[in-house]
């Protein structure tokens, strides 16, 4: 993949494998703290989605919410 985006150009190219994981790896994350996120999908769709009312709010920062 890295080497299409440095031939052919890409939306959000990146410069090495490394941070290509690093921005998939970032872009789940998110999904782990936003429900209504396209990144929530693919942890559905993984089976990383807790079954649990915490895991369906919304949490502004990472980490474990501050309210139980």
């Amino acid at each position: 993949m890295v080497a299409l985006y440095k031939e052919h150009g890409a939306p959000s190219p990146m410069e090495s494998v490394e941070d290509l994981v690093g921005f998939v790896l970032a872009s789940v994350a998110d999904g782990s703290r936003r429900p209504g996120a396209w990144e929530r999908q693919l942890l559905t769709m993984m089976g990383l989605v807790a079954d649990c009312a915490e895991h369906e709010q919304y949490r502004s920062h990472y980490g474990p919410s501050e309210v139980k």
